[in-house]
């Protein structure tokens, strides 16, 4: 049964991942995963586990994504007994905010030993529309029934 508690919950979850990315912050985005996580980004890196998450950001953080913020707008939550959702999300990163936001990504969260929410894979990837608009015009049942 999916309460609005539970809604909240995770959207706050999301909410802390990008404070925490907005703040450069690689252990405060790490906590939001749990200890055995994946987390596959656009570039195709695995990296596994909330402690080698942050990490790993941090040093992007202090590098290549200094600076940068995360825009996103969470476009479905489906739960899946009362411990387990997957959220489809549209977002991007950047100095700016984007006219677009050009990645998708998808999110199974779990309620965690200590029963918070956290997320426990996630797999993100980049759009292209381009290549989804040949798709659809040439093939025309391969275009999606929503979006």
């Amino acid at each position: 049964m999916t309460t609005s508690t539970d809604l909240d919950a995770i959207r706050a979850l999301l909410d802390r991942s990008a404070e925490a990315w907005n703040n450069g912050d690689g252990a405060a985005y790490g906590a939001c995963f749990t200890a055995d996580a994946t987390d596959v980004t656009f570039a195709g890196t695995v990296y596994h586990g909330g402690d080698e998450i942050g990490r790993a950001h941090q040093a992007l953080f202090d590098s290549f994504l200094k600076g940068t913020r995360m825009w996103g707008e969470t476009l479905d939550i489906r739960r899946y007994g009362n411990d387990t959702a997957v959220v489809v999300s549209a977002g991007d990163v950047g100095k700016k905010q984007p006219k677009k936001l050009g990645k998708l990504a998808t999110y199974t969260v779990v309620h965690d030993t200590d029963g918070e929410w956290r997320i426990a894979a996630i797999q993100k990837t980049q759009r292209k529309p381009l290549m989804e608009a040949i798709s659809f015009l040439f093939q025309p049942g391969t275009r999606p029934a929503a979006g």
